[in-house]
């Protein structure tokens, strides 16, 4: 072959580089994660994942529960509410303050304990109500920033925890001005009006018991664990805040290898169990959506375990917006119990009124769901580019659209008055 090239023979062979010089093509790179996924038996992987899943419920229970002891402490929470005459203000507390405890099944307690102690006027709490709806998806986002550093797995995630965000801010969007023109017009909002006829329909009386949470049973071991490795501090506020830490890094590290977990000879395995039988159609993915969130009484843990399912490719996105839907109906059932247990009459009303919300934004969203689906698809690609977009896109949505509608609020209050 030399010889038939000529005198640029040598030329030519310089410009060949060799073989393994050349880098792989980027396709065909792996994703590595700790420790070896490939050559186990299938239930070594269902082993690993069902210890990491216990450990990734338990951690949101001992963030939820940190956070909620600094509250109840500091009372910041009641106070939040006691602002909340104005529409937007009340709005935007439930926001806040359901970011930051990550349970609106709680949140959405307390406005109707406040409501059924008289603390808080119904219009007031019906506002607060639809803030707590939105702020309940900051959960699934934080634990979807688990895979922020590999592009794809994390896209897929963010994507699906996006979707719960659309659904509620759409449906806040629709109701929101609704209930306030009309409350504007006639002295009385239509979904406040809708409530209070579906409250006094009810003619329930005794006492209401909370049902046993298996959630709750399970995780106390490793909650009781915390409570006592933090019985050194002596602020209360202080063991809170160590606690909710702890929770977080928790949270984070059995996140990673409840993934990593979950790939492999696994994967092949669940993929096939969640699409043939809990996600085989959308009716049944929005009944498994209802009773597992009913069950456990938090959307934030029901939501937030789709997360993995959906990063790991085992559920498609149009499979899990029903099931998104579903969750946020079987949370209205806490404040259905905190109402009944009261038997207080606008207790009552504003638990009808969450019903009211969720089930509106279910009838309105599934068959209009390309709207929110194409809007959870565009913030993925958007926070899968770059990691400073998707902490713009957490922190803009729960804290800076929340904070500036309270002080401009504020502000063109007291200009008007």
């Amino acid at each position: 072959w030399a010889l038939d090239a000529g005198p640029n023979a040598d030329s030519a062979m310089s410009d060949v580089k060799p073989a393994a010089s050349v880098p792989p093509e980027p396709s065909r790179i792996a994703l590595t994660r700790p420790g070896p996924t490939v050559g186990r038996p299938a239930w070594v992987h269902g082993i690993r994942a069902a210890v990491f899943l216990y450990l990734f419920v338990s951690s949101i229970k001992v963030m939820s529960g940190g956070l909620k002891a600094v509250g109840d402490d500091t009372n910041w929470l009641k106070d939040i509410f006691s602002l909340g005459h104005n529409p937007i203000i009340a709005l935007m507390a439930g926001v806040i303050v359901t970011a930051v405890v990550q349970s609106s099944s709680f949140t959405t307690a307390l406005i109707i304990t406040l409501c059924g102690t008289e603390q808080m006027e119904v219009e007031t709490a019906i506002y607060a109500v639809m803030g707590a709806n939105i702020g309940t998806s900051i959960t699934s986002i934080i634990v979807s920033l688990g895979n922020i550093k590999f592009r794809r797995q994390f896209r897929r995630g963010f994507t699906a925890a996006m979707a719960h965000t659309a659904i509620n801010w759409l449906t806040v969007a629709v109701l929101f001005p609704i209930e306030w023109i009309s409350y504007a017009v006639t002295d009385k909002g239509l979904i406040l009006r809708f409530s209070e006829w579906a409250s006094r329909s009810i003619s329930l009386s005794g006492d209401i018991e909370k049902p046993f949470n298996p959630i709750t049973w399970a995780t106390h071991p490793v909650i009781w664990t915390f409570d006592v490795l933090t019985s050194w501090l002596s602020n209360p506020v202080t063991q809170g805040v160590v606690i909710a830490i702890m929770g977080l890094v928790l949270l984070f590290f059995s996140l990673y290898y409840l993934v990593a977990s979950l790939k492999g000879a696994l994967l092949s395995r669940l993929e096939g169990l969640f699409r043939s039988f809990f996600f085989r159609n959308d009716a049944i993915a929005f009944v498994v959506g209802v009773i597992s969130t009913v069950l456990v009484q938090s959307s934030s843990v029901t939501t937030s375990l789709i997360v993995p399912l959906a990063s790991a490719g085992a559920v498609r996105l149009r499979r899990i917006f029903p099931f998104l839907l579903g969750c946020n109906i079987g949370t209205t059932v806490t404040g259905v119990i905190a109402a009944l247990a009261s038997m207080h009459p606008d207790a009552i009303t504003v638990a009808a009124a969450h019903i009211t919300f969720n089930v509106f934004g279910t009838l309105v969203w599934y068959p209009l769901r390309a709207m929110p689906i194409s809007l959870a698809r565009t913030y993925g690609r958007l926070a899968s580019k770059s990691k400073r977009n998707a902490i713009a896109i957490l922190v803009v949505l729960f804290l800076v659209i929340p904070s500036v509608g309270i002080v401009v609020t504020e502000i063109v209050s007291a200009i008007i008055k």
